[in-house]
């Protein structure tokens, strides 16, 4: 229901009304595309979108170039981030494809004389029937022995982070494909078309559903690589934290105590991390229902008829004001 009430207001009264709605208008307009509502200041007041306007308009060579790290965007004019997109990728290339491999060959190198060091004090207790010597040896051998497993678990840590870091340059690249894509569908025109909350809701239960419900293509490619970060992360860090929970029990069978405490409290720092990326792919998760049915709400904001203001100067002063319930 609509409903139109005329108001009368002192001169000061309407400059204080009219300034505030000015306010409305001028930080609306830096987001979204501005309505018709009648008045030439506001009309005519510069909008400034996030996505440039480009004369580049084909569908299949976005796609195409979107293939590529920040193809889409130096397609479609959209240097800054096209540039941002390719800078990451980049730098995730060279540490998951360059970088750790080549920490883990050093890893490898570093332990050989540590394996060495066990191999040759296990042959001497083989050899020896001193009580006493058989004693050293076997605590010169452990203390190697916790040396050559740390290295190990190093290892085993690297190459979990290194999948994980894969699965966020996957979520990158798809973001970069999603936020091409939207470029372009948004570069066909602004609609200001009244989206519905519910529908909004409903395609949001599935994630990306709101946003792309709503035409908010970059908004869901951003919550792909989130949501395919995180889950990626809890995975890695569950492996270690078995990993770690295994070799504790073949610890305290050695009656280890040092080496036993050491696992543990990688086993908790581990367990920490996974939480929080539990946490953190929830919070996602319910952050984009929240944020598709707030775009739904106001995807007709710019409609001259939700808002519109119309001064009528001669005398008095009327002001219209036409809202929707």
């Amino acid at each position: 229901m609509q409903k139109a009430t005329k108001l009368n207001f002192s001169q000061p009264i309407l400059e204080l009304l009219l300034g505030f709605i000015l306010c409305i208008a001028v930080s609306a307009s830096a987001q979204i595309q501005s309505g018709k509502t009648g008045i030439e200041s506001l009309d005519t007041l510069p909008v400034y979108e996030w996505d440039i306007e480009t004369e580049r308009n084909s569908l299949p060579l976005t796609m195409l170039f979107s293939l590529f790290p920040g193809g889409g965007h130096f397609y479609s004019e959209h240097y800054v981030r096209g540039g941002f997109i390719l800078a990451a990728e980049l730098a995730l290339t060279y540490e998951v494809f360059i970088n750790k491999p080549l920490q883990q060959d050093r890893r490898f190198e570093q332990a050989k004389p540590y394996r060495d060091s066990v191999g040759k004090y296990t042959e001497a207790m083989l050899k020896t029937d001193s009580p006493e010597e058989l004693s050293l040896l076997r605590t010169k051998r452990d203390r190697f022995a916790n040396l050559v497993r740390g290295f190990s678990d190093k290892k085993m840590e690297e190459e979990d982070l290194r999948k994980a870091e894969m699965a966020w340059l996957v979520g990158l690249h798809v973001y970069n494909i999603f936020d091409a894509f939207g470029i372009w569908m948004n570069n066909q025109g602004h609609s200001v078309e009244k989206k519905s909350m519910g529908k909004a809701l409903a395609f949001a239960l599935i994630p990306g559903g709101g946003q792309i419900y709503n035409r908010d293509f970059g908004k869901a490619g951003l919550l792909y690589m989130g949501l395919i970060g995180a889950f990626t992360s809890i995975g890695t860090t569950q492996h270690l934290i078995e990993y770690y929970l295994e070799r504790r029990r073949v610890i305290r069978g050695e009656n280890n105590l040092e080496e036993e405490e050491r696992l543990t409290e990688r086993i908790t720092h581990y367990r920490k991390n996974r939480n929080q990326y539990i946490w953190g792919g929830a919070i996602i998760y319910l952050y984009s229902i929240g944020d598709a049915m707030v775009d739904a709400l106001l995807s007709d904001f710019d409609s001259p008829l939700h808002f519109a203001v119309a001064p009528v100067f001669s005398g008095g002063v009327q002001a219209s004001i036409g809202l929707d319930f």
